[in-house]
Parts: structure tokens; sequence; C-alpha cells
């Protein structure tokens, strides 16, 4: 009959711990039962424990079991190291086997581990108050015999949740700082022990209020309206405190500041008390390496889905001569806050928290050869506008404005200005899904960013039309481009540039001017331009003769030498003073195109007879005529320029070969306003160039009309005449002969004429005609008496003479007497 051996008691109550793999098995004693490394023989995996050295004999010893209430034998043999050199009560590493004789479990693949890693008990951190009721004791030993496990334990009483409990504790427990140990009575602070093999709790750290008087040192982490918290800097725990604990003033007190404290319990809770605060960089953390690591992004820090236990949930790895080695960082340790993205290559430093040992990353900064390798986009622009802290992009590979964050610069010594080049990526807004904005920034010299592709092949072309000087309010801000026509193919192009296209800013070209270019096609529209412009043949041909034929408020027009047009020109272009032109005046000038018409520019004044005049013809004498067409100026809705004047004979009637042409400068007086069917007086010339016939000194033979002026403005006046019903008549200060003052009361003789193109009269051809006025004192009387609210003059006797007659007799002439 055989007998099955059932296995010790203590296997029974085996908890498996978990298996560490970092521990490198070691080969088992070849007297012990071979185990599968899978699965043992009661379906346990075989897993690796900590344990104490409890007892040493000759050539074998015991273990106590840290993770479960056992005593393992374990042979010397199985021992990797110097067995001479193992204590009782050090930490070691094991596995569990089974001997192979009597089956029962053995330690085997014993190996010594760093005590500070093993122990078998749990500490709670957080300590708890309360009161020793039996003091404990030291323990002597009584012939010979090892004292037990509860000998010379003493009692301390706590009260958690209404309940109140008592734990043991010995002399071993009691903080060593203290002189003495706890009296009964006396008011303690613990913290709770609890072992891993039977679920026993302890008191453990006892440490006596009354004479505790450790300084502690922190930093002011958080405030509220009456208390605050302070992290401290011997754990890493933060501890309440109320202001009335500070020494001094509460509102100097702010976030960050270095503080000192005690601690006492209130309510079962550590709070700090008897706060001071400490000079700035008293109280460190941490200890930062000086040397700079490079490594990669591993994982980011997700802020939305981060709970409070992850409070450093991002990963960089980095090399090291050991091998790849991960460290984790938090949100606050970026250099920064320009976007980082898995994968990313920064440099770091290494920060060690002196309370923990645990190490993280910190001043984390991306570095510019991330954009080598990954593959990543990266876009080029100007900064085209600056704000409070953001501002906007003018992108050179897409036809957009791209918002930024001054936070997304990756230097962060750099200041933003006006038309810096930038290189960025574009990212989708997190806070606006639709719209995309500039992220990773970097500054780029200047000349780096180019908006335009340059053909190479090099166009011969003449200016058609320059570029505005002046810029306008659109998104470019460059102005109207010029026009260029050149020959493509023996096909005739045009293209525009713009001033900054002109290679030398000090010879830009003109209206009619050759210049070289090359054609450039800008990356975010694909749409070319002339760019790199050059003046290669001047139009010497460009100086134009011409007369003043009108002048407005800031603006007028040239009649050109052979009166066939008028010029546009802005008093700008002038090279004097406006106010010294005179109509008829000659000038010379240059064309050019600003816009869709050609205008005049440099504009010089020439001394009267420069321009050569027109012989008259003397055999045709003074003509009298009618006006059959009025100049442009008159009527502008006409295409022609020049007016016609239809010579007729002394009963009206028109001679059919007399039909001449004038201009401005055919006027006998150029602010004469001479309508269709107007009667005129003139003679006829004949043009030196082209022996063409046209009229000049044209005289009105027109009423002139009398009345006075009522009123005058600035330039313009109203005199008291009704060519309108109801209406004065309006008159300009221009239309003044000689530049007479008129003031209201002066007589005036003038012609009245009606505009063709909204039927309005106005006075024209003014000359005043009288300097009398009425004397002062009688204007004076005639406001007094209209005035109701001024002093009036009245009669009350009237006067008589010397003999009581009304006024004086008629003076009778004295006759001497004859002789």
């Amino acid at each position: 009959m055989s007998v099955t051996k059932k296995p010790s008691p203590q296997w029974k109550k085996f908890q498996p711990p978990v298996q560490d793999p970092a521990i490198i098995a070691i080969h088992p004693n070849p007297s012990v039962v071979n185990i599968d490394m899978q699965q043992t023989a009661q379906g346990y995996p075989r897993l690796r424990e900590t344990g104490l050295i409890d007892k040493k004999q000759h050539s074998y010893g015991f273990i106590q079991c840290c993770e479960r209430d056992a005593r393992l034998f374990f042979h010397y043999s199985e021992f990797n190291g110097n067995v001479e050199a193992l204590k009782v009560g050090e930490a070691v590493e094991f596995q569990m086997s089974f001997d192979r004789r009597t089956g029962k479990p053995v330690a085997v693949s014993v190996v010594k581990v760093d005590p500070s890693t093993v122990s078998p008990e749990i500490v709670n951190e957080e300590k708890v108050q309360g009161t020793i009721v039996q003091e404990a004791k030291p323990v002597k030993q009584k012939n010979g015999t090892v004292p037990g496990a509860q000998d010379g334990l003493g009692r301390v009483t706590y009260v958690h949740n209404g309940e109140c409990f008592f734990l043991p504790y010995g002399l071993e427990d009691v903080v060593a700082s203290h002189a003495t140990a706890p009296k009964t009575g006396e008011d303690v602070c613990f913290q709770i022990a609890t072992d891993k093999r039977d679920g026993k709790i302890r008191a453990r750290n006892v440490e006596s209020l009354e004479s505790a008087t450790q300084r502690y040192f922190g930093v002011v982490c958080s405030m509220k309206d009456t208390f605050g918290f302070i992290e401290r800097a011997d754990i890493v725990k933060e501890i309440f405190f109320h202001y009335s604990e500070f020494k001094g003033d509460i509102s100097e007190l702010i976030l960050g500041d270095d503080v000192s404290f005690g601690v006492q319990f209130r309510n079962n809770k550590e709070v700090a008390v008897e706060i001071e605060r400490l000079p700035e960089g008293t109280v460190i953390f941490e200890d930062i390496a000086v040397e700079t690591v490079k490594g990669k992004i591993l994982k980011m820090i997700k802020s939305t889905n981060r709970r409070p236990s992850e409070a450093l949930a991002g990963r960089i790895m980095y090399e090291t001569p050991k091998g790849l080695i991960e460290i984790p960082f938090g949100e606050k340790d970026q250099r920064g806050e320009c976007t980082l993205l898995q994968g990313d290559s920064v440099e770091f430093q290494i920060a060690t928290d002196r309370r923990d040992k645990l190490q993280r990353a910190t001043n984390i900064a991306l570095m510019e050869d991330t954009f080598e390798y990954s593959g990543e986009i990266r876009e080029t622009g100007l900064i085209a506008a600056l704000k409070d802290g953001y501002g906007f992009i003018y992108c050179a590979d897409r036809d957009a404005r791209m918002f930024f964050h001054f936070s997304e610069f990756m230097d962060l010594t750099y200041n933003p200005r006006l038309q810096d080049e930038l290189e960025f990526t574009v990212d989708q807004d997190s806070s606006q899904p639709t719209r995309q904005v500039a992220t990773r920034i970097k500054h780029l010299s200047k000349g780096s960013v180019s908006f335009i592709n340059v053909l190479p092949s090099v166009y011969i072309g003449t200016i058609d039309k320059e570029p505005s000087t002046h810029k306008n309010q659109g998104k470019n801000k460059e102005g109207e481009p010029g026009n260029i026509i050149y020959d493509y193919e023996g096909t005739i192009q045009q293209i525009s540039y713009f001033l900054k296209d002109v290679s030398d800013q000090n010879s830009l070209p003109h209206f009619g001017d050759k210049v070289d270019f090359q054609i450039g096609e800008l990356k975010s529209t694909g749409k070319k331009q002339a760019v790199k412009v050059r003046v290669v043949l001047r139009n010497i041909t460009g100086r134009c003769h011409g007369f003043i034929a009108t002048l407005k408020e800031n603006y007028g027009f040239i009649e050109t030498a052979d009166h066939e047009k008028e010029v546009f020109f802005h008093f700008s272009s002038l090279g004097g003073d406006s106010n010294e032109l005179e109509l008829g005046d000659e000038v010379e000038y240059t064309l050019a195109r600003k816009s869709s018409k050609v205008s005049a520019e440099n504009i010089r004044r020439l001394n009267k007879g420069t321009i050569p005049a027109d012989e008259v013809v003397r055999d045709k004498g003074t003509i009298q005529g009618r006006i059959v067409r009025p100049m442009r100026i008159v009527n502008t809705e006409q295409e022609e320029y020049s007016g016609l004047v239809q010579g007729t004979d002394e009963e009206g009637n028109d001679l059919p070969d007399e039909v001449y042409p004038y201009g401005i400068t055919s006027l006998a007086d150029k602010r004469d306003f001479l309508q269709k069917d107007d009667v005129v007086k003139f003679q006829v010339a004949r043009s030196k160039k082209d022996e063409a016939l046209r009229a000049v000194n044209i005289g009105a033979l027109r009423k002139f009309i009398r009345a006075k002026v009522d009123s005058v403005k600035a330039q313009y006046g109203f005199i008291n005449y009704e060519a309108e019903e109801g209406k004065k008549l309006f008159f300009h200060m221009t239309e003044v002969h000689d530049s007479v003052v008129i003031q209201p009361g002066d007589e005036v003789e003038f012609v009245l004429v009606q505009n063709q193109r909204n039927g309005k009269f106005s006075a024209c051809s003014l000359r005043k005609i009288t300097d009398r006025r009425r004397p002062e004192r009688l204007l004076s009387r005639l406001k007094s008496i209209t005035d109701d609210n001024s002093y009036k003059v009245v009669v009350i006797r009237q006067p008589r003479g010397p003999d009581s007659t009304k006024g004086f007799q008629a003076r009778t002439p004295w006759k001497p007497p004859v002789s």
C-alpha cells in the first residue's frame, strides 16, 4: 500500500508574487526537484519572491518571506555570492522549489538585493495623531533565550471614524531624533504599517508632538480666501495652512514664496504652523543637470484626458552608454509653448527630485534637425500684420494670410517685426477646426523667402503704363501695377510689373522707355509678372509742349502743342507753385500711364513765346461767325477736344468754306465760356507745322448783364440776378477778371451761360465796374434799423429856422449895389 505525502501546510497559504523579468534565473541545486519554468505541479507559475534572512547555520539557513506568512529552508549552495558576508536580516530574492527527498518547499536561486526595495510591510505615508497608553520597554535575554516578537511592545491609541483602535509599537519604532521615548498619556504622531504576510498592523515612526521642534521647508503652491497649501520639500506631499499661522502681513505672501514651518496635528491631519517667509531660492526641490541631452519624443501629453495621477504623462527616449532609456516629463517642462509632436527631436536637461530621487526631463526645446528627416511640409512667408500676442503671415506658397501666435516661435528670444521672413508648419486650429494656423515657426534671414519662380529667359519691351507711386489699401498694398508691351514669337503680349520689381530704384523707367526683364511666376497663384526690370533705352522724344487749358482745385488739363487733344495732370506733377499758373500758359511735360489714361508728369512752365505761335492770315481780316461746336471743356460729353466756329456774312448767313477749329489759345479771353450758337468775331491763322488753318483771337459778341453781388464764400458767390425763378445766380472766383477782390454790394457785369450737361445757369467773365459802396455810417444805420434788439434813433423835435418856419429859407444871392 503506497502512501501519498501531502504538501506542507505553508504551501496552501502561498500567494505567488509578481514576477520581475529583469532578474536572471540561477541554475538550481541538483538535489532539488527540476520544476518546469512555466508551470509548477500545483498550477502556479514559477515566480521570484523577496524575503529576509531569518537564521544561519553551518551549511544552511532560513528565509522569512515578505509577501506571505512562510519561512523557507535554503542551502548555502543555492546562494549566489559570499555566504560569509550574508547576515541575518538582510534582504534577498529567491524562487521556491521542492526538496527531492522530503517534498518540502525550499528556496533556490537566492540572490542579495537592495534592502530599500524589500519590506514585509506597507507603510502609509499619511501620519496619524494618537496617545500613548502603554510605553514600550527594552527586552533583555534571559538564560540565553532570544526574546519573542511581542516582548517589550507598547500600545498607542487613535480614533478613526468614531472608533478607537490600539496599535502595538516597539522602541525601534520611535523616531531616533528624540532623546527619550514618549511617555504614557503623551500625544504622538505616527504612521500605520500593514504586514503583507498576515495583514497585521502596527505603529511606525512614532514621534512626540510635545517634543517635536523640527522645522520643514516648502513653497506656497495654492492660496484661497483664508487658507492655502504648501508643497513640502522633505516629502512629495502638500500640507494645509491657515493664514493666521503666517508670521507677518498675509497680503505680502504670494504664490511661489519659499517658507519654513512646523507641523502639528489637528483633527487627525497634519497642518503647517508658525510659517515664516524665506529668501527666494532657499527651497530647492530638484537638482538640474548642467549638460544638455538629445532625444526623441516617444509619447505626448494629452491634457484633455490626463488624470491627476498622470502628472508626468509624457515620455522621451534618449540614448546612454547602457542603452536606450525612457524618461518622463510634464506639461510645465517645455521651454516655451511651441507645438511638439510625437517623434520630434528635442534637447532637454535631466532634473532629479531631492525627495524621491525621481528623474524627469525639463527645459525641453524642439531641435531644427527634426524637419530634415520627418518629411514635414514646411512653408515660408512674411509677417504681414502684428497685434497684441498674435499676427498674420503673407504666405509665399499659397494665396492666403495665415494666423499665428507668438508662443509658436521656436526661438524664445526672437522679437517679431513686420516684413520678417519666417518658416512654419500649417496645422488646424484646435479652437476653430475650420481655420488653419502657423505652428513651429522659425525666423529666417533676410532674402531667404521667395514668392516668385523666376524664369531664365530675358525679354525686351516698352513701358506702356507706369505703376502708381502711392500704395492702396488692398491686401498686398503694392499699389496699381505698371504695364510692359513686348513681342513674343511674333505676337504682341503685355505683362504687369510693380515698382519693387525695378532693379535700379534710382533709375525708374518712364512711359515709352525700352526695358529688358524676366518673367516671374507667383508660387501662390501661378500668375505671371515682369521682374528684374531694367532701362536699356530712354524715350528721348518724350518731352512734350502744350498750353494750360483747364484749372480745377487740384488738377487740370493741358492742350497739346498741335491743338488736337488735351492731357490730364495733377498739381503734384508740377515743378512749381500751382497758384502761379494761368490759363494759356506754355508748359513742357512728359507723358506717363499710371491708370487707364495717359497723364502729364514733370510739368515745367515755359517763358511766353517758347512755343512758336501760328501766323495770322491778314488777307482774311476779322470775320464774324458763330460757335457750331464748343470745346470739350464746355461740353464734356463730346469726343472731340477742339471747338468749331462757322464764319457768317453781315446778315448772319453761314459761309460754307469758313469753318475753323479752335482751342484754348484761340480765345482772346481765356476765361470766356463759349457755348453753341454764341456770336463771335475772330481771325484766321496758319500753322507753321502743317499749314492748317484755325481760328484765333476769338471774342464773343454778346450782351453783358449788370447786377450786384449778394454774397461771397471762400471760392464762390451769388449775384442778385434770377436766371431761374427763386434762385440767385452762382459764380466762381476763377471767372473774375484780373483776380479783383469781389465783396457783397459790388456792381459787376457778366455773361450768363448755361451748363450743357445739367442745364444750370451761372455767371462767367465777371468784371467789377464800380468801387462805390454805401458809407459805413449808413450801413451801420441800416443795420440798427433792422435789428430789433439794438438802440434806435427817434426824432422828437423837427428842426426849425430862426423865423420858426420849417428848415432854412432858400438863400438869396447877394448883389452888390450899383454905384
